[in-house]
């Protein structure tokens, strides 16, 4: 069994004292053991665990999906309060992200890596998927292999002084590998789902996936991308979706609508053990 606890996101579920922003973290659990996937975008982290009666001190390891601001925001409070710990990362994490949308501003990493590490940040740089616990794997770069899967046309980065389409190099999943399949746990998914989903089959060795939550950035993308990821998914025939984040509201309803049952909104607040007892 694994359980994932969704510490930070746009939107909040539960009147319950919690707070949304603009980023994800969430809780990972299995076995007793807890590791922390992203931080969210503005240090509400603390204060949304503490209403959830969530121990971060108990977080083993924190890994992060990639360096967007909405991931890695609240680096800075979690690590005040839960100390030195490990900290997997892809080297490329302090990349100079851009957007250009709604204006061109910088998006990446908020804070120095020297600042982080005074603060308790041990960085363990992974390229290759790793095995952090028995049956939890960081997925380290995910090779790109779709022909759809672009990206988002809005965000970019600097390379020397020049512009070029962000190639998001650092974007890394979690792999959690249950008795009914596997979940992958998303972050913005910016290395495409489908990528995601084939990477970690291949990782784990385990072909059946059982479900999927997080940002899918599906929204942002474009039809084609859209229209052949939807596609897949059905053909995964998952027993639990749970897109949130950056997927969009409008692309949440549509999923909603396709996977019936087997779609669960998720947002801070939201708790769930996988697999689902019927």
């Amino acid at each position: 069994m694994v359980k994932v606890t969704v510490l930070v996101e746009n939107t909040v579920g539960l009147p319950t004292g919690l707070v949304g922003e603009w980023g994800l973290a969430l809780l990972v659990e299995k076995e007793g053991r807890a590791i922390l996937f992203d931080t969210g975008g503005r240090g509400n982290i603390v204060a949304n665990a503490r209403a959830l009666g969530v121990d971060l001190k108990k977080v083993e390891a924190l890994v992060l999906s990639h360096g967007h601001f909405d991931h890695t925001g609240g680096m800075r409070d979690f690590l005040l309060a839960r100390g030195r710990l490990p900290v997997y990362v892809h080297p490329a994490f302090f990349a100079l992200h851009y957007s250009a949308q709604p204006r061109e501003r910088y998006v990446g990493v908020p804070f120095r890596r020297a600042e982080l590490e005074s603060l308790g940040a041990e960085f363990r740089e992974v390229r290759e998927p790793v095995e952090i616990l028995p049956g939890l794997w960081v997925s380290g770069e995910v090779p790109r292999k779709t022909a759809f899967e672009r990206g988002d046309p809005n965000l970019f980065c600097l390379e020397g002084n020049q512009k070029v389409p962000d190639p998001f190099r650092d974007d890394m999943s979690f792999y959690c590998v249950t008795a009914e399949g596997l979940v992958v746990i998303l972050g913005c998914a910016h290395a495409g789902v489908v990528n995601i989903v084939e990477h970690a089959r291949q990782v784990t060795g385990v072909s059946r996936v059982y479900g999927i939550i997080g940002g899918t950035h599906l929204g942002p993308v474009s039809k084609e991308q859209q229209e052949a990821t939807i596609a897949y998914l059905k053909d995964l025939d998952l027993s639990f979706l749970a897109a949130n984040h950056c997927t969009g509201l409008p692309m949440m309803a549509r999923l909603a609508a396709i996977f019936g049952s087997a779609f669960h909104f998720a947002p801070a607040g939201a708790s769930f053990t996988l697999p689902i007892r019927k």
